[in-house]
């Protein structure tokens, strides 16, 4: 991966970790460690093939922030943001973008829902006739929805390394057959009713990712990170998707950066550093996002701030 901007300063927060698209935080003078709240700042960075891309989107971190905070409030299981008079307000620089979470021992793995067979999964699929060690009926084709939906996991790689998806015994041995049930009954359920809620705005989720935490003090599962956003999960155009006159390419066009890595993969060979992205693709690519948040809330997204 290549270089991150330097984080934003702010006031009353600590900076201690940056992903490729989020930036965290810890209140200042409290040891990272031990600190019961972290900043989550979503950037307005974009990644593809393991590099973070120049221009930035302007607004995608406050749209895709928006959107899952939408999620959350419907999703009826404990969630990983922080509430409460004792939690640390938000930095006005970033309070668009940014959520105060609770500190949480996370669970090392991503806890994939496919309720279409598509990307990886069908690329596994033409190998092995199974994804992640199930075995899938003969004769399927790439976007081909499921008759229900599979539960995928996957082993977070530690930073800079590439995720690993595994079986669900796997997982077991990871972290207990307890906790694993749990992960795959709770992702399986919400995924089912998000599907639901989402087919009332004429969109299919096809497959998405969650990830999960206990609570060090409680011990209860919590939801964490974003959810059922477009960087998280895959949603296709219900009227485009079942129109048969459509090639493939055109039923599956996803709401998210697939844009970004369709236009990369047409002026980039992968080697050195990638080309800086037009104009023409930052914008397009936030008007996918923005089309969908707008179907699914019903409503425009919040006003956003000009930093990165």
């Amino acid at each position: 991966m290549n270089a991150l901007p330097a984080p934003l300063a702010l006031p009353g927060w600590s900076h201690t970790y940056s992903g490729k698209v989020r930036d965290l935080y810890v209140p200042e003078g409290v040891a990272a460690e031990t600190s019961p709240y972290l900043l989550v700042v979503a950037s307005n960075r974009v990644s593809a093939f393991d590099f973070v891309l120049e221009p930035p989107i302007p607004g995608k971190g406050a749209l895709l922030t928006a959107l899952s905070n939408w999620w959350f409030s419907r999703i009826p299981m404990p969630n990983h943001l922080a509430v409460g008079d004792a939690a640390p307000t938000l930095p006005d620089a970033v309070a668009d973008r940014a959520v105060v979470s609770r500190r949480l021992d996370m669970y090392p793995i991503e806890c994939v829902v496919r309720g279409a067979l598509t990307g990886s999964g069908f690329i596994e699929y033409q190998q092995t006739g199974a994804v992640c060690g199930i075995t899938l009926p003969e004769g399927l084709s790439d976007g081909d929805l499921l008759d229900e939906p599979i539960y995928t996991p996957a082993y977070k790689a530690p930073f800079g390394e590439h995720d690993e998806n595994i079986t669900f015994e796997r997982s077991a041995e990871l972290v207990g057959a307890d906790i694993a049930e749990a992960l795959r009954s709770a992702s399986l359920e919400i995924f089912t009713a998000a599907r639901e809620l989402a087919a009332e705005s004429e969109v299919v989720l096809a497959d998405t990712k969650f990830e999960f935490g206990k609570d060090p003090v409680t011990g209860e599962l919590v939801l964490a990170d974003e959810v059922l956003t477009s960087d998280s999960s895959r949603y296709w155009d219900a009227a485009t998707y079942f129109d048969e006159a459509l090639s493939g390419s055109e039923r599956l066009a996803s709401f998210d950066k697939q844009i970004v890595r369709n236009w990369l993969s047409a002026n980039w060979d992968k080697q050195g550093e990638p080309p800086v992205l037009p104009d023409t693709i930052v914008a397009q690519t936030y008007a996918r996002y923005l089309d969908l948040y707008v179907r699914l809330t019903g409503t425009q997204p919040p006003a956003t701030t000009a930093t990165p």
